[in-house]
């Protein structure tokens, strides 16, 4: 990858994100409004519920509020960066094929997209726990952060394979919404762990490593080594996936 090619297409990529000022603004008021809405619907009521990672019989017990706090702010980062990941990789196709036949590599292309995408991924993830000290105090607070950028990185790839794989909007929209609405929004709740039945379906969806990243920073003192590096392998997968499907589609047939 040559970095100047990069560093072009960094540059363009981000200074069309930013006309859009006010889809832009909607990456900081969303999460917002969620938090609002999960202030006012919760209690401090206190609930148990499982952390797989650490252990398959251990209850936590914590205030419902905290919980669903933690839970809406990872679901909030992972949304709105598969659905940006999705626009990065699908707009300007043909503007796409005509840098490729410019010389061009499709790596430098969607790496300079996901470059762009990381900055607002780190930019969500730090405004999104930066409101969570106002609400409560979480136990380990940089590694939250951590683990709310991991969900952006996670769902962020799987926004750009999704993109990748489907030439229009509606198709790639509809895969991210099943899929973030059945994981993100609700199977990786912990509550709903605690009784699900098969268990192993949760464990292997794109939000279970960020979640228990998340949940065991905030609310334990135990290792995170596990659900960081599951994380960056679920995501980086997601991505080479990704970037194999773009060079496949934008490759020049003779």
């Amino acid at each position: 990858m040559r970095l100047r090619h990069f560093q072009t297409g960094w540059i363009m990529t981000a200074k069309e994100l930013l006309r859009h000022r006010i889809a832009f603004l909607l990456f900081f008021i969303i999460p917002t409004l969620f938090y609002a809405v999960i202030f006012l619907v919760t209690t401090h009521r206190q609930i148990a519920f499982k952390l797989a990672s650490i252990s398959e019989s251990a209850f936590l017990t914590v205030s419902q509020r905290n919980e669903a706090l933690i839970f809406i702010g990872l679901a909030a980062v992972g949304i709105l960066t598969s659905f940006l990941a999705l626009n990065l990789t699908q707009k300007h196709a043909v503007e796409n094929r005509r840098l490729v036949l410019c010389g061009f590599h499709t790596s430098e292309i969607l790496l300079s997209k996901f470059g762009v995408l990381l900055c607002v991924i780190v930019g969500v993830g730090c405004y999104v726990g930066a409101m969570l000290p106002l609400l409560f105090s979480p136990r380990r607070f940089p590694l939250v952060l951590a683990g709310f950028m991991m969900g952006g990185y996670v769902y962020g790839c799987y926004g750009m394979l999704v993109g990748a794989i489907f030439k229009r909007e509606l198709e790639g929209i509809l895969f991210i919404v099943l899929l973030a609405n059945f994981d993100v929004g609700w199977l990786q709740n912990p509550i709903y762990y605690a009784e699900a039945q098969n268990k192993a379906i949760i464990r292997y969806l794109p939000g279970y490593f960020p979640s228990q990243l998340s949940m065991v920073s905030a609310f334990t003192g135990h290792s995170i080594v596990q659900p960081l590096l599951g994380s960056l392998a679920y995501g980086t997968v997601l991505l080479i996936g990704a970037m194999l499907i773009f060079g496949w589609r934008m490759r020049i047939r003779k």
